[in-house]
């Protein structure tokens, strides 16, 4: 008998090769996340699985950002503990190669393949479908820098939806940016506006939904720009996607970031008043409360643009959470122009925020701007501003002990009997829970909080 037969056996069929498997590590925000997610599905077919163990993984993945300049020495810290990885796997007569993604690979290609010999791939975030035919060259012994911006739409390219089942996903409908932001790097490591079509939304929202998602959340560098193409080929608003996603019977609820104040039509505002499956939560950077830094930085609004803008959305839904963005040290800014930023957030009040000492990147207009401020000096304005949202937020959290909230469950807690979940003002929600509440929304009763979550039991209706 042949040593094919004896693998045969009975059956007559050979046995599957073992999967390769992939490791994926992901730096930064949402949209990253969901790049992940697709890179892992347009490897299945190539015969690959995902792995949680670096140490296991054929296929290491650094999907990265560009946005701060410690997440860039995070890709080089990392990728130095990836060589002794690689290096061990070698001995063990195992192959691995090492792929950096996203927008530094975008932005420093070059300077990632001389600086890390370690990697084999560099990829940019408009090229991450063609993974499977660039793995194949770099079997062949080539080393490959891949950033260019292609004319073909990379989601046509990419597989049907096959993740694991989860509550909550997102769903990226816009990519790239036309502001020019001056401390920006997106429209360097994203490019040009970019609008998926309608129809290609929707088929993907449904396929979702279908496999259990409960919770969408709309993802764009600009995402309130939204101009992607209706059935009839004219232009369709984030509002009018958010109308026809909402038609979508088992989709619970709606949520969308990042958006720009300038593209806060009055049709989006009437969105939150009118669309149940709208949650009352909207990310809405300002950056600066200073007008003249507000030019610096190409942001196109004042700060009393901003205070317009927040009572009409307000005014259509009173209830709604606002979240925001915020930088302390752009170039040239004055203790007076930070006084300015300290009393707009006071002014506004915001449920959540996130806020950065200006960190400047290369090849931004910014980066080369005079008045650079020392750290120090960014550091204490941050503390003080950090100060002032820590308590703004656990005022904002604390309002809702004796409330009772409907809860979205979507994982399991960290202590056994506990599931965690969302309310509509995307306040994470810690409950004693079976689990088979995962995927539903259960109305919860709050009895504490904490500035980065909330405490409660199951409500009897």
């Amino acid at each position: 008998m042949s040593s094919e037969e004896l693998l045969r056996g009975t059956s007559g069929a050979l046995p599957a090769a073992p999967p390769k498997k992939v490791f994926v590590k992901t730096f930064g925000c949402q949209m990253n996340v969901y790049d992940s997610e697709r890179m892992v599905e347009a490897l299945v077919p190539a015969g690959f699985a995902e792995t949680t163990d670096m140490a296991d993984a054929d296929l290491v993945v650094l999907n990265t950002c560009h946005i701060r300049e410690k997440a860039v020495e995070k890709v080089y810290s990392d990728l130095g503990r990836i060589r002794d990885v690689k290096a061990w796997r070698a001995a063990e007569g195992k192959t691995t190669i090492v792929t950096v993604a996203g927008c530094v690979a975008q932005a420093e290609g070059r300077e990632i393949a001389r600086r890390a010999p370690v990697v084999d791939l560099v990829v940019g975030p408009q090229s991450y479908h063609r993974l499977p035919d660039l793995l194949g060259e770099i079997r062949a012994g080539r080393r490959i820098v891949e950033t260019e911006f292609p004319e073909a739409d990379k989601f046509s390219a990419l597989p049907p939806r096959t993740g694991p089942r989860q509550t909550a996903a997102f769903l990226t409908v816009q990519e790239g940016c036309d502001k020019f932001c001056t401390f920006c790097v997106v429209p360097y490591t994203r490019g040009a506006e970019y609008s998926r079509a309608v129809a290609d939304i929707v088929a993907e929202a449904e396929a979702l939904v279908a496999r259990g998602v409960r919770e969408l959340t709309l993802l764009g560098q600009n995402v309130n720009g939204y101009h992607g193409a209706g059935a009839d080929g004219s232009a369709r608003t984030l509002a009018q996607l958010l109308v026809r996603l909402s038609d979508i019977a088992d989709l619970e609820r709606l949520r969308y970031v990042t958006s720009h104040p300038r593209d806060m039509g009055c049709d989006l505002i009437a969105a939150h008043r009118d669309l149940p499956k709208l949650m009352p939560y909207l990310h809405l950077p300002f950056q600066s409360g200073a007008d003249r830094i507000l030019a610096a930085m190409n942001r196109k609004h004042t700060a009393d643009d901003y205070r317009r803008l927040a009572d009409r959305i307000r005014k259509a839904r009173p209830d709604i959470a606002l979240s925001t963005d915020i930088i302390v040290g752009f170039p040239g800014e004055t203790d007076a122009e930070f006084a300015e930023t300290l009393r707009l957030v006071r002014e506004i009040g915001f449920a959540q925020a996130y806020s950065f000492k200006y960190s400047g990147r290369p090849g931004t207009p910014a980066a080369g701007m005079d008045g650079q401020i020392p750290d120090a000096v960014k550091a204490s304005r941050l503390d003080e501003l950090q100060s002032l949202l820590e308590v703004q937020q656990k005022s904002f959290n604390s309002g809702f002990i004796g409330q009772v909230v409907p809860v979205l469950f979507e994982r399991a807690g960290r202590r056994d009997g506990h599931l965690v979940g969302r309310t509509p003002y995307l306040q994470l929600v810690h409950v004693e829970a079976a689990m088979a509440a995962l995927g539903r929304i259960l109305p919860v009763a709050i009895a504490s909080a904490s500035q980065n979550s909330l405490t409660g039991t199951l409500h009897a209706a």
